[in-house]
């Protein structure tokens, strides 16, 4: 599917409020992807992170790293207010991650269940390497194929997910691959309207039918629940840490 840097802040933006209650999977790799760094390296100069959001990653980083100058960046301008309340001093870059710049190349680039929006990870590799000084890490969390697979079966929706081989070759040509997880989480829910709700306050609406009437709304709580009537939908998340070499 095509991938809308304004519909995906749109959608995030709304979901705000409410994503911390429902983002299960996404605070689970964020406190894998922190755990599995600071066994790397737990000390950097500066550090910049991709997506913060409302602060999942950001909460847990600081907690656990000793830096000296932190970034944030979101496409969201309202992220800026969730970090102020977890920290009290960071620089807030607003906009497209790929096209951002920094007055200084970064010690680590961090990012959590965000990469998967990116229609180039060959473009943003190459940006990223630009900005990361010798030997800085790159670390980020994001979904395998396997990612909503209920959605994409039923729907034909879906993402153009990475495999964790396919994330590796992209990488391989700037970094050194330091470290790299693939596991799946299942959720369950009552009913299919609860699975929407979920999908709705976790920012990924595009990837739903939003926009239909209430037949087809129908038509797809039938269709889901005769599919999978344990109403599960199936997360993928895939970690990669890795150095960069080149």
């Amino acid at each position: 599917m095509q991938i809308n840097p304004k519909i995906i802040k749109k959608q995030f933006e709304k979901s705000m409020e409410k994503y911390n209650d429902n983002a299960v999977v996404q605070n689970i790799t964020a406190q894998k992807l922190v755990q599995n760094l600071i066994k790397i390296n737990q000390n950097f100069e500066n550090v910049l992170e991709l997506g913060c959001g409302t602060g999942l990653l950001t909460k847990e980083l600081i907690e656990n790293i000793n830096y000296k100058k932190y970034y944030a960046n979101d496409l969201v301008e309202k992220s800026k207010q969730y970090l102020s309340e977890i920290s009290p001093e960071f620089t807030f870059i607003c906009g497209n991650a790929q096209k951002i710049k920094t007055s200084q190349k970064m010690d680590l680039i961090i990012s959590n269940a965000m990469f998967q929006w990116f229609s180039s990870l060959d473009k943003l590799r190459e940006h990223l390497t630009n900005i990361l000084n010798k030997d800085g890490i790159l670390a980020f969390s994001t979904f395998s194929p396997e990612n909503y697979k209920e959605i994409r079966k039923l729907c034909g929706l879906s993402l153009e997910y990475k495999t964790l081989d396919e994330l590796k070759e992209i990488f391989s040509d700037n970094f050194e691959i330091l470290y790299t997880e693939e596991f799946k989480y299942t959720m369950q829910f009552s009913n299919p309207l609860e699975l929407l709700a979920h999908m709705k306050n976790t920012g990924v609406n595009s990837l739903s039918i939003k926009h239909r009437n209430f037949k087809a709304i129908k038509e797809f709580c039938d269709s889901y629940k005769s599919a999978y009537p344990d109403l599960t939908l199936t997360y993928s998340p895939i970690i990669v840490i890795c150095k960069k070499i080149a």
